[in-house]
Formats: C-alpha cells, sequence, structure tokens
C-alpha cells in the first residue's frame, strides 16, 4: 500500500510561488507609482485674428444658365457675366485677396453638367477655393 500513495496524483496546484510573484510586482508598482511623471500637455496657444474673414463671391446659375456673380462685402446686388468676365473679376478680386473664396449657387433645375462645367473653368484658372452653397430643409 505504501506503494500506491507513492504514485498518487496529486490534485491540488501550489498557489504560493503565484503569491510570491504578485507581491514582488506589487511592491514593484507601489515603489515606482509616485516617480511616475503625471503627463503635462503643452497646448498650443493662438491669438485673435486681426483680419476678419471675407466673405465668399457667389457665383450664380440661373436656371436658363445665366451667370451671376454676387459680391456680398460691396452689394448684394446680381451682376450678370459671361464665363470670360467672370474669371476676370475672380482673378482681380483674388490678387487683392488670396484667400477669396467662391462658391456656386445654382437653381435646382440646372443640369448638373453645367455646374461641372463652371467648376472646371475656376479650376483651369487656378481658382483654389470652390463651394457649392445649399439650402436647409
Amino acid at each position: 500500500m505504501s506503494r500506491r500513495s507513492k504514485h498518487r496524483l496529486m490534485n491540488d496546484i501550489n498557489v504560493v510561488p503565484y503569491i510570491d510573484v504578485m507581491l514582488v510586482l506589487l511592491i514593484i508598482f507601489m515603489v515606482t507609482a509616485p516617480m511616475i511623471n503625471h503627463g503635462q500637455i503643452e497646448l498650443p496657444q493662438i491669438g485673435k485674428s486681426l483680419t476678419t474673414p471675407t466673405l465668399p463671391l457667389e457665383i450664380i446659375i440661373k436656371a436658363n444658365g445665366d451667370l451671376y456673380l454676387r459680391d456680398r462685402t460691396k452689394t448684394s446686388v446680381e451682376q450678370k457675366l459671361n464665363k470670360t468676365e467672370l474669371i476676370e473679376t475672380i482673378k482681380q478680386k483674388q490678387s487683392q485677396n488670396l484667400e477669396q473664396a467662391v462658391v456656386i449657387a445654382a437653381d435646382k433645375n440646372v443640369r448638373y453638367e453645367e455646374i461641372i462645367k463652371v467648376m472646371d473653368i475656376l479650376q483651369q484658372h487656378q481658382v483654389q477655393k470652390v463651394g457649392l452653397l445649399t439650402q436647409q430643409k
């Protein structure tokens, strides 16, 4: 019988080494936690802009395909122009202000192709800031 007891399987897990390791890790964390430098974020600072943003030039495409230009900085009156006059006027405005934006406001019955043609003409003449004007519901 004594022989059988030597070969008997052990069902218990010895957790003492695991407890020792956990205690050592706990001590290490307790010692190093106060030494950790809590991150301080250096946020960038901005100054107030001295220049007010300019209102964009509005290119209006009517349902019949006519082009109009509205400069809200001067008046809210629409000025009828052809494509070459439109480009010349926009180039003149952008020479005065490099940040001058242009928005296209088209009637909802205008074909999408006409809007793309105007955008293409603006892109060919290096007009950088072009957007589409929409109406909220």
